[in-house]
């Protein structure tokens, strides 16, 4: 059975906002689970596109100006200071022993 935007399928929307893609859509669009994926508004709609995987961005915007994998190099190093700022950011909201009393 194979899915286009002329067959939708009902998917429920939880408490938190949280829905399920469909196998058949994560199968057919490479989306990872666990994994991250773009979603955006367009044109009234709500637009769910899968996220390149970084092997894939390695060299795609490669010219006369950059050589292969610069910018798979750049996204990895954005990456390792987002989950450095988390790792702070986690350190700071763990509660600590012996709290103010």
């Amino acid at each position: 059975m194979s899915s286009s935007t002329r067959d939708p399928e009902v998917v429920r929307v939880s408490q938190k906002g949280q829905a399920t893609i469909p196998k058949s859509l994560r199968e057919k669009f490479g989306i990872d689970a666990p994994g991250e994926v773009f979603i955006y508004e367009e044109d009234d709609r709500i637009v769910v596109e899968p996220i390149p995987s970084l092997e894939e961005l390695g060299g795609i915007h490669a010219d006369a100006d950059r050589e292969r994998g610069e910018v798979l190099d750049r996204v990895r190093e954005l990456k390792r200071d987002e989950q450095q700022r988390d790792a702070a950011r986690s350190e700071r909201l763990r509660p600590t022993d012996g709290a103010d009393e």
